[in-house]
């Protein structure tokens, strides 16, 4: 079930469903009994590619898992209602939606916000409420100590860098670099993290310029940009409507080297934006790749497709965060279902078989040597390039 909200404050969301664990035996249709989680992100504006897949991706699963049911508990069935609230990349409306999720709706869990300046605003809702969300955020402060009511959903940028830049200095010849951010706290966050990485890997650092988010026309930012000749433009923190704009202006002005972002991207709208100008991205891709999935994960992609309209290479990732939660409170029991505190307690020995990958890896927490604690997601990390009007896989690795 979908539950959505019609305020004016928050008009023009959409509704998000969560889902059951893979392994799950078939059960009978619950009757009565509802397990409420709740969605939270930017779905609307440059950005709402990113929270429209958290949707997308859960409606998916929900589908999958209610048909059979609903998920089993303790021996008892739930049925998935889900409260989804488009924040609008407003913090002022994350902190809202928030309030009415872990308050008036009763939620414990929640899937997102998708922004450093979104994550950190529900902090103090989180921990007042004693509610657990999964960000798509890349803020330390969110997951370590003493931090403990946020995991973070996907490889983080400072994750992903050190990967992203070897490879490109050792296989692409790479050794000028461009940083191109966002000036916000996303942006500026991203960009610092990955000019000390380019640093450590003694990468020249040929230009550092930033842009504000309403931007409209990326010519005359990206020619400074373009003129100092760098081998790699670094998008740091770009939207999904924004990477394809700067991708086209560079080019159109001669740009021939590469693009990188740590951020993930939308390959329809770089087709549809960018066009012929789209090659040559490498950026964070989905934990998804057609040599590593499951046939799980081929039927959820069915599933994404149907209700989306079309697939999407982020939501081999957002798969990951529901899956794991329900997973998890399978482990800790039916208690965890309104405290939190079973929860927390079973993440450091929580262990599955990854379902959404063909080889019998281990889905577990992971993040302790960035965090000093577990708290987040052990997807794989997939890096992708654009060729061709297509996402090709570049490199696959973890986080430890």
């Amino acid at each position: 079930m979908v539950t959505t909200t019609r305020r004016m404050l928050l008009k023009g969301t959409g509704a998000l469903a969560f889902a059951g664990v893979l392994g799950a035996p078939a059960i009978a249709r619950a009757q009565g009994k509802v397990l409420k989680i709740g969605q939270l992100g930017v779905m609307s504006g440059p950005e709402a590619s990113w929270g429209l897949v958290n949707k997308y991706s859960a409606l998916a699963t929900a589908n999958m898992y209610n048909a059979k049911g609903g998920i089993e508990i303790d021996g008892t069935a739930y049925r998935i209602e889900i409260v989804s609230v488009d924040d609008r990349n407003d913090p002022k409306l994350t902190v809202s939606g928030a309030e009415r999720l872990t308050g008036e709706e009763g939620v414990r869990y929640f899937i997102g916000p998708n922004m450093d300046t979104t994550a950190t605003s529900v902090r103090p809702i989180a921990e007042k409420n004693k509610a657990l969300y999964i960000p798509y955020a890349f803020d330390r402060s969110l997951y370590a100590v003493p931090a403990r009511n946020a995991i973070l959903g996907m490889v983080a940028s400072y994750q992903v860098a050190p990967v992203m830049y070897k490879i490109l200095a050792d296989q692409r010849g790479v050794k000028k670099v461009a940083f191109l951010a966002r000036n916000d706290p996303d942006g500026l966050l991203q960009r610092d993290g990955s000019l000390k990485v380019a640093k450590e890997l003694n990468l020249e650092i040929v230009a550092q310029d930033t842009y504000e988010a309403s931007i409209t026309d990326f010519f005359p930012v990206v020619a400074n940009t373009v003129a100092q000749a760098p081998d790699l433009i670094v998008l740091s923190a770009a939207a999904p409507a924004h990477c394809p704009q700067i991708m086209r202006s560079a080019r159109e002005m001669g740009y021939t080297g590469l693009f990188a972002s740590e951020s993930a991207q939308d390959i329809k709208i770089i087709n549809e934006v960018a066009g012929e100008y789209g090659d040559g991205l490498i950026s964070i891709g989905g934990a998804s790749t057609p040599e590593i999935r499951s046939v799980y994960m081929d039927e959820f992609i069915q599933e994404y497709t149907k209700i989306a309209g079309e697939w999407n290479d982020e939501a081999g990732t957002k798969a990951y965060a529901l899956e794991i939660i329900l997973a998890t409170l399978q482990k800790a029991g039916a208690a965890a279902i309104d405290d939190i505190e079973p929860y927390l307690a079973a993440i450091d020995d929580f262990s599955i078989r990854n379902p959404f990958l063909k080889e019998e890896v281990a889905l577990t927490y992971v993040g302790t040597a960035d965090f000093g604690q577990k708290r987040q997601i052990g997807v794989p990390m997939v890096i992708t390039e654009t060729k061709g009007g297509e996402l090709t896989t570049l490199s696959v690795g973890a986080v430890a």
